[in-house]
């Protein structure tokens, strides 16, 4: 069973405390997406925080006009028109900015989300290896919803509450000030308590529970993903065990955050007991000296009533306010991170040559390195691919034949050198198109939990329902397709549980077949089918081949023998090349694989 106190230290490393400051500048700029909103928002809630603010005056004048016998008709019903029209006018402009802040924040939290998962798809494949998807989706979430509160924060409370409570401050100051200079001051030590407290005891421990937070989704997705092997080791009550251990470290750090929030209200409940203690006790002194009116009074315990509100209010959302910038900090960072593997600034989409052979590919002496090791993959290595050649990669694990194709891709850059695809280096163009012009049918297919035509088309999703259909009769996949209840609508599972290993090879291949790519990549493309159906598809990849570039990864040797050229590849090179009965009877390395394959 996992350790409450390792996964507590372990996220306390992966908290990464971006400054408030630069997570409330990413904040900004999503407000400045749409200024003149904005604009109107903050002027409708300046216009409700002054109708507050003016409340205190309008009491306090319809308490004097209520205590003048003389004048009580004209007076008290003209101020008690104008505290009327005061209260309604606050209610009237806040609704009418809540209306338009409903639409503000949902749009801005939608382009928010959309662009943090845009910015993650970017991101290299090492960044995808090294992260949890499961913790992914949940800081996404989290940003969503922490965007919100860090909104309904500062508009509804924080920044109206500046706004009154110093504004109050001025209007006490004029009737007494030394009432208004103590206000003011408290209102300052209280807001300097609150911000200390807030960044430097709240955040850590906040920081700590979002990571523990984020353990569980990564440690749910993991898990379940997972189910199958779980299953078939019967460990459910392992995984039930460890994941309680996630969610147990979680409660412990969530327990001492909502903790530190109650120990910091009790230095805030003591400055409301001094400002409600000095500011009354100078009220009485006042009246009892004759030096204050009734008005006055009424207006002094409206201020105070008012800012007593306001003060709560003000502690429980500068709280709210730090955690939602926490919960956004992680999608912050994103923002900030460029993708490790970017188009330049010039690149333009690769374009096949419209007239005469394609797919030909140039490996010009390119040395490159996977992060953390010592020792290049390849090193100054060049290779000539002819257009429509069928090359076969044959070699040990580890000794490059993915990273080759890896590198096509432009999956990673590289160190040195440069890969041309029709004389035009693959570094200069746009991913998306380059990855478009090769059509890859790897050993262990994904699928989406989508429709199989969705799953078909996916390479091509402008082809018609005849194509997907025409696409899975030449990877042999439309009898077993056709056989299903709901036929090409059939949704597939998760990464296509639903299908057999065999039947989501046949999915991917006709989703290659679709793409009419080329350059077509077969990594061990046949492994899962059975030998009448490897025989099926071969022969239509016979057909899917002709005019293409193709590059297979073979650890089968009987499915290479056609290829115009076999390359055996060790520790990054190719120690030999040729043709099959070329090959076996130089008696070399590729002779011994082909001998083990035969034993």
């Amino acid at each position: 069973m996992d350790d409450p106190d390792e996964d507590t230290d372990a996220a306390r490393r992966d908290a990464r405390p971006l400054p408030t400051g630069k997570v409330l500048g990413f904040v900004w700029r999503q407000w400045m997406r749409r200024p003149r909103r904005f604009a109107a928002i903050c002027t409708l809630m300046l216009a409700g925080t002054l109708c507050d603010l003016a409340i205190p005056w309008a009491a306090g004048a319809l308490v004097d006009a209520a205590s003048n016998p003389a004048h009580v008709a004209a007076s008290a019903w003209r101020q008690w028109t104008m505290l009327s029209a005061l209260y309604l006018g606050y209610y009237t402009v806040r609704t009418a900015a809540f209306q338009l802040i409903n639409s503000f924040s949902a749009r801005n939290m939608e382009v928010l989300t959309n662009e943090a998962f845009a910015r993650v798809q970017a991101f290299s494949s090492d960044w995808h290896a090294d992260t949890f998807s499961g913790a992914t989706v949940r800081r996404v979430s989290r940003a969503m919803w922490g965007y919100d509160t860090v909104t309904d924060s500062i508009f509804f409370v924080l920044g109206p509450g500046f706004v009154v409570l110093f504004g109050l401050a001025v209007s006490m100051g004029l009737r007494w000030p030394p009432a208004g200079l103590f206000c003011g001051v408290l209102f300052m030590v209280f807001i300097g308590y609150n911000a200390v407290v807030t960044s430097r005891f709240i955040r850590p421990v906040n920081l700590i529970s979002n990571g523990l937070d984020t353990r569980i989704g990564a440690s749910l997705a993991d898990a379940i993903g997972g189910n199958p092997v779980v299953k078939a080791f019967g460990a459910e009550a392992r995984e039930i065990a460890s994941f309680s251990a996630v969610t147990g470290a979680w409660r412990a750090a969530t327990i001492r955050t909502w903790n530190a929030f109650n120990v910091a209200g009790l230095g805030q409940n003591l400055l409301m007991w001094l400002l409600q203690g000095g500011l009354t006790g100078m009220i009485v002194w006042a009246w009892a000296h004759h030096r204050a009116s009734a008005g006055d009074v009424a207006f002094a315990l409206t201020s105070f009533t008012l800012m007593s509100g306001y003060l709560r209010n003000f502690s429980e959302t500068l709280r709210n306010l730090q955690k939602g910038l926490d919960d956004v900090l992680d999608v912050a960072d994103y923002m900030q991170t460029e993708p490790q593997v970017a188009d330049i600034p010039s690149a333009a989409d690769y374009a096949p040559p419209h007239r005469g052979p394609r797919g030909g590919i140039v490996f010009d002496r390119i040395t490159f390195n996977y992060k953390g090791q010592t020792l290049p993959i390849f090193e100054r290595f060049s290779l000539d691919i002819a257009p429509g050649e069928r090359v076969a990669l044959v070699g040990p694990t580890g000794s490059g034949k993915s990273t080759f194709v890896k590198l096509i891709q432009r999956l990673y850059d590289l160190d040195a050198g440069r890969i041309l695809i029709d004389g035009t280096d693959i570094a200069t163009v746009t991913q998306r198109s380059l990855r478009r012009a090769i059509a890859l049918v790897p050993q262990d297919p994904a699928l989406f939990h989508r429709t199989l035509s969705e799953n078909i088309a996916y390479g091509r999703p402008d082809a018609t329902q005849e194509q997907v259909v025409a696409a899975a009769r030449r990877a042999r996949a439309h009898d077993f397709i056709s056989r299903l209840p709901k036929g090409y609508d059939t949704l597939v599972g998760e990464r296509g549980v639903k299908l057999s290993g065999g039947e989501r090879q046949r999915v991917a291949i006709a989703r290659a077949f679709l793409a009419d790519a080329p350059i077509l990549v077969l990594d061990e493309a046949t492994s899962s089918l059975d030998v009448e159906t490897e025989r099926q598809v071969q022969a239509a990849s016979e057909a899917l081949m002709a005019g293409r570039t193709t590059i297979v990864i073979a650890h089968r040797l009987s499915t290479i023998r056609e290829a115009d050229r076999i390359l055996v590849f060790e520790n990054g090179a190719i120690v030999e090349e040729g043709g099959h009965g070329e090959l076996v009877a130089q008696g070399g390395a590729y002779a011994r694989l082909h001998h083990l394959t035969q034993a």
